[in-house]
């Protein structure tokens, strides 16, 4: 009867304890009013920059051990603002960004390697103007905290560059006035659910 009663006890232990490591991931959804996807590209002889405002999606994070964490984001190519409306329009034509047939980018983890409590390497699948490709986002987590509104926030930036003719586009060829390297800097904030 005590070794039941003893096994018992190590169940509910065990139960207690995977409840507890589930309950170590929280799901943060994106808050696309603060999140943004900036990037800065070559010009001629300088650099231009710009930003995405519109992205969407959750990360989930297991503050005790980042690499069971994740990410689920995408961004609508149609939010691109670099400051100049007309530039705009232009580049979301077919001989740049192509946005009318591929309106949204989407990185979707597969992996995440920890090297400190808060910073580590995210790579996923990155998947732009209809190609996907493996990409490593070095990323920190800036922080958590409570907003005036009664909600628990999160932020994290990551950085990386991707070449744009690694996905089909080929403005960026030599000679060309712009660039074939693309420096992004994510800046996420996201809203435990």
């Amino acid at each position: 009867m005590k070794h039941s009663i003893a096994k018992l006890g190590l169940v509910a232990g065990l139960f207690a304890a995977s409840s507890l490591a589930f309950a170590a991931a929280e799901t943060y959804e994106i808050d696309n009013k603060h999140s943004f996807a900036n990037f800065a590209i070559r010009h001629v002889v300088s650099k231009t920059s710009g930003t995405f405002s519109d992205i969407t999606g959750k990360l989930v994070i297991d503050k005790d051990n980042l690499a069971k964490s994740s990410v689920d984001a995408k961004i609508n190519v149609l939010s691109v603002n670099t400051s100049n409306e007309k530039r705009d329009e232009h580049i979301k034509k077919e001989e740049y960004l192509n946005a009318g047939k591929f309106g949204e980018m989407r990185f979707v983890s597969t992996k995440v390697e920890p090297t400190s409590a808060t910073q580590g390497n995210v790579t996923g699948k990155l998947t732009i103007n209809g190609v996907t490709k493996e990409v490593t986002f070095p990323f920190a987590i800036l922080g958590f905290g409570n907003d005036p509104w009664g909600n628990v926030r999160t932020g994290i930036e990551a950085k990386t560059i991707i070449k744009a003719s690694d996905y089909g586009y080929t403005w960026g060829k030599p000679g060309s006035p712009v660039g074939d390297d693309i420096e992004v800097t994510l800046l996420i904030e996201g809203i435990k659910k």
